[in-house]
């Protein structure tokens, strides 16, 4: 599929690097927001949208489920992405001239151990391309970036450690977004199907919805909740499982869970990323 693909953040970003894995062939256009990756997809002023929703080490990235339902968008496919922190610094500087290195908060916390071991100073910056674009605006030997290789390769600096994160299994998932559903399925592997939904105001009406997919044998992979409006009593419930809404199990298990919520919404069916595993 030719066209463009919108993304949250600088060129060089881990979502941009998500778009060239899933989606080689799209021009990947960067946004400010979140919120404005999904109205660019949303207008029509791209084919698709790649958003991040969770990373092994960090959890969920926030806002992102709550933006979900209203985005108008629908999910056709996954990216697991492996997220390899790398320190970008000016080029030909050496490791003891480096003091401070910048980046988003979420990676600063992934390589903790590296940044106590050689006594750098973190510096929070908006984004991980942004951090090593400032850096190489400024020019200063003493501040490195923690960004991907790719950020490296925009911003002219040089690699001069790779793969520092605490974790070696560090990955983001990441979710491509279409205004279109495609309930199609694809691939030969097996389907994924998420939604949310809202229970209805009965004793037990959350364990009697969940109890459909276990006497069905449907995995649920994913079950999270979040308030809607800002109320502490109307809760909304974001759910991933494994199967196809035409999977007689899987058809079975959603009938039931209509019985007991207010409200449910498919925001799509999609192949499994084979990274899952």
């Amino acid at each position: 599929m030719t066209g463009r693909i919108a993304f949250q953040g600088e060129l060089g970003a881990y979502s941009h690097q998500a778009c060239r894995q899933a989606r080689p062939q799209m021009e990947a256009v960067a946004c400010r927001t979140f919120e404005d990756a999904i109205e660019m997809c949303r207008s029509g002023e791209t084919d698709l949208a790649m958003l991040p929703v969770e990373n092994s080490t960090y959890g969920r990235v926030a806002d992102i489920h709550s933006l979900l339902p209203g985005s108008g968008l629908r999910i056709i496919d996954e990216a697991f992405v492996r997220v390899h922190i790398n320190l970008l610094v000016i080029p030909g500087t050496p490791l003891d001239k480096v003091t401070s290195a910048m980046s988003h908060t979420v990676l600063l916390g992934q390589c903790r151990g590296f940044l106590k071991e050689h006594n750098l100073r973190a510096i929070t910056g908006a984004d991980t391309a942004g951090s090593a674009k400032i850096v190489a605006e400024k020019g200063d030997p003493s501040m490195g970036a923690l960004a991907s290789e790719l950020a490296g390769e925009i911003y002219g600096l040089e690699v001069l450690a790779r793969q520092i994160e605490d974790q070696s299994n560090n990955t983001t998932r990441f979710l491509v977004m279409s205004r279109e559903a495609d309930f199609s399925r694809r691939g030969k592997g097996r389907m994924m199907t998420t939604f949310t939904f809202r229970v209805r105001n009965i004793p037990a009406a959350l364990y009697k919805a969940m109890g459909g997919f276990a006497t069905n044998g449907v995995n649920m992979t994913k079950l999270e909740s979040y308030m809607v409006g800002g109320s502490f009593t109307a809760t909304e419930f974001y759910a991933d499982i494994e199967g196809h809404p035409e999977d007689a199990n899987v058809k079975r298990a959603l009938d039931e869970l209509a019985y007991f919520t207010s409200e449910r919404d498919i925001l799509g069916v999609y192949p499994a990323d084979p990274r899952r595993d």
